[in-house]
């Protein structure tokens, strides 16, 4: 137990130090896209284009718009809120594997048609999109799994030593 009250109460202290303006834009930039995303594709939905196929239930609606909340919690947290240490806590305790999840059942149900992906945007910017074929979006959710998986894995092993390294440069007292 004292393990861990050191470790929350180290993460408090470097958290207290202040987030840096640029790291705060990027979160700010992430919850402005995810929410960008979640309107996108809720507009599918409204509109019933074609995007969302017969196999897009309400799980996957819910495992869908969960998956882009994950960067909104995380991303808000830290950006938006400047609390760093609760970012970070929500990415090492599920939030990466919660997405992992979501992308993995949304490759095998794979409800999606993505040939009308472009179809809510004005006619001028549909060639942002329009190369997005279901085959490649397979291999971008396949790279979505790995990657939040590695994330899954790697960050608790980094907070880890950064701690360490902190602690051992004096930056962190062993008091704390």
């Amino acid at each position: 137990m004292e393990e861990i009250e050191t470790w929350l109460s180290r993460g408090k202290a470097e958290a207290d130090k202040g987030i840096p303006r640029g790291e705060r834009v990027v979160g700010i930039g992430i919850v402005v896209f995810s929410v960008s995303m979640i309107l996108y594709l809720a507009a599918h939905q409204v509109r019933s284009t074609g995007f969302f196929t017969e196999a897009f239930g309400t799980l996957e609606m819910v495992v869908l718009y969960g998956f882009w909340v994950c960067p909104i919690v995380s991303a808000g947290l830290e950006g938006v809120l400047g609390l760093r240490l609760l970012s970070r806590l929500f990415d090492v305790l599920g939030g990466l594997i919660f997405a992992a999840i979501c992308i993995t059942w949304l490759l095998v149900v794979f409800p999606f048609e993505f040939a009308y992906f472009p179809d809510v945007l004005p006619e001028p910017l549909r060639f942002l999109v329009q190369w997005i074929s279901n085959d490649i979006a397979r291999v971008l959710m396949v790279l979505g799994i790995i990657v939040h998986l590695g994330a899954a894995a790697y960050c608790p092993i980094a907070y880890k030593f950064v701690d360490l390294e902190r602690f051992k440069r004096g930056e962190i007292s062993d008091a704390i």
